[in-house]
């Protein structure tokens, strides 16, 4: 007996709920004509017609309409399955969501120590530049960028950054170097997301050291700080960069700091929480660690004219 063909189904489910067989498509990773293959599967299976195409457009037919309102009953069932298996899964770990530049270049550096005072603890990281819904998400923790963590019902301020010119020691073609002498090499730029306020620009670090300069219409951006520092790492050029994300880099000697003139981020980095999370095993000690390696993080990050 010849069984209903189930990746027809969820090309089904898919476009009936997103609306089209493009974005089923988006959604499946995979291409609209593989959606509509597998569709015309299940329509040859039923002995019924699913979808009514229109040249581009797609609806569902009367038959498709109902068809579809039953079968998404079990993928919504799916869905409350696969919620279930995370909430269990993470009952006694604590989660935490951050912005990628922050799990690559700091909370994930940092994470070992953390694990090395509470080796019993069971902490999971989430790279997510999207924010997350507290008690709705599996996640317990999440450290926020600017005014993003006002969406958050529990948070405080863990520190503001700062950023200072750096490059790859090899690239750098005299011992001593003016702040002028920087804009005779290459510049890396960061231009995050638009809702974020502005990253810091070189225009800026020129004004503060009293340079006149003008940026030029072609060049490299990165929306990611942790991108332009492996770029710098790579001998690609000079990047404002931030200096939470490179303490490892200057260990090593990958990146120096030639000129040591800072400028803030425009906003701080903030520590959200789910009220549930604090009642979980070791939940408070994590955020109040959290709290305390960022007090330390605000000191080494200002210029010592402003401690």
């Amino acid at each position: 007996m010849k069984t209903v063909p189930l990746r027809g189904l969820q090309a089904f489910e898919a476009v009936g709920r997103c609306g089209s067989v493009t974005a089923a498509a988006l959604e499946l990773n995979v291409s609209p004509g593989a959606v509509s293959q597998q569709i015309r599967k299940i329509e040859e299976y039923l002995g019924v017609a699913l979808l009514e195409r229109r040249g581009r457009n797609v609806e569902l037919t009367s038959l498709g309409r109902i068809y579809h309102r039953e079968i998404s009953k079990g993928f919504n069932q799916f869905a409350l399955a696969q919620q279930s298996l995370d909430r269990a899964r993470n009952e006694s770990s604590l989660v935490l969501s951050a912005l990628s530049s922050v799990v690559n270049k700091w909370i994930g550096r940092k994470i070992f120590d953390w694990q090395a005072l509470h080796p019993d603890a069971n902490v999971r990281i989430i790279g997510r530049d999207k924010e997350p819904q507290m008690g709705f998400d599996d996640v317990d923790f999440r450290i926020s960028y600017g005014s993003d963590v006002i969406q958050h019902e529990h948070y405080t301020e863990l520190y503001r950054d700062w950023v200072v010119p750096v490059c790859a020691p090899g690239i750098l073609q005299q011992e001593t170097l003016t702040p002028a002498g920087i804009f005779g090499y290459p510049l890396l730029n960061v231009e995050w997301e638009k809702h974020f306020t502005p990253y810091p620009r070189w225009s800026e670090f020129a004004q503060k050291v009293g340079i006149e300069y003008r940026e030029a219409p072609a060049g490299l951006s990165f929306t990611l700080s942790s991108s332009a520092i492996d770029a710098a790492v790579n001998k690609r050029g000079f990047v404002l960069a931030q200096v939470s994300m490179i303490e490892d880099e200057l260990a090593a000697r990958t990146l120096v700091i030639p000129v040591d003139i800072r400028l803030p981020l425009p906003e701080s980095y903030f520590l959200a929480w789910d009220r549930s999370a604090l009642q979980k095993p070791f939940g408070l000690q994590f955020r109040n660690w959290v709290m305390a390696i960022s007090r330390v993080q605000a000191g080494l990050s200002k210029p010592r004219d402003v401690l």
